[in-house]
């Protein structure tokens, strides 16, 4: 029988290893909404330890046939429940939070390197130069201060004298904050945003039409913002 896939096997035929693979890969996508966005965008030490696990117990079954898959998913499931209260304990409980995901410290200060958190937070000299050219600081003395954070980043402050001016500083007026809406993707009207700011599909075509002299088919993304300005980009 093909069911027979999911058991611990001296042999399988091509269609088993398929459908133990096919069922493998749907309980990992279910597992990881269950576990949420967290733990996919921030790989932080309870999710590391789960996805180095998680990633052990299924490779075995989908590449050894005597090894059965039922057994790797109940401990998978458990697993999941494990990370799922340890999630919960270190929302409501402090210490425990602590000890997962301990408070950031400063790697610099004032302009002057701190070997000894470097060394706690076990990165080089050459690794913080990296990350300092990543954030387009090319001198060491120009940070106010730069925290090592818990997921493994450097959070880096400039001293005010060096930092960007803004409008505020300068008690320039500014227009207000204005995101604009998507209206049509790869080809396609979002018809949603259109309802939302009152307008219709003939209105949306008329506009190109006479803007771009354009048809929807040929636009890959058009947006517009809180005057009617629509911009648009072409197929290329």
């Amino acid at each position: 029988m093909q069911m027979d896939f999911f058991h611990s096997q001296e042999s399988l035929t091509a269609i088993q290893w398929i459908l133990r693979a096919i069922v493998a890969f749907f309980f990992l996508l279910f597992a990881a909404k269950i576990m949420g966005q967290r733990s996919i965008s921030q790989l932080r030490l309870l999710d590391f330890i789960l996805a180095l696990l998680l990633g052990n117990i299924i490779a075995h079954p989908l590449s050894d046939e005597q090894l059965g898959l039922k057994g790797a998913m109940i401990t998978m499931t458990v697993l999941i429940i494990l990370y799922t209260v340890g999630v919960f304990l270190s929302l409501e409980w402090y210490k425990f939070r602590n000890w997962l995901e301990p408070s950031p410290f400063p790697i610099i200060k004032n302009g002057q390197i701190l070997y000894k958190n470097l060394t706690k937070a076990r990165i080089s000299i050459d690794f913080l130069l990296s990350e300092l050219r990543k954030e387009k600081i090319e001198d060491v003395q120009k940070v106010a201060l730069a925290l090592w954070e818990p997921d493994g980043t450097i959070s880096f402050f400039l001293n005010p004298q060096h930092q960007a001016l803004t409008p505020a500083d300068m008690q320039l007026m500014t227009k207000p904050f204005a995101f604009p809406r998507t209206i049509i993707k790869e080809g396609k009207i979002d018809f949603s945003e259109l309802n939302q700011i009152g307008k219709d599909e003939m209105w949306l075509k008329n506009r190109i039409k006479i803007t771009y002299n354009a048809d929807i088919n040929d636009i890959l993304l058009a947006t517009i913002d809180n005057n009617d300005n629509i911009k648009i980009f072409l197929y290329k």
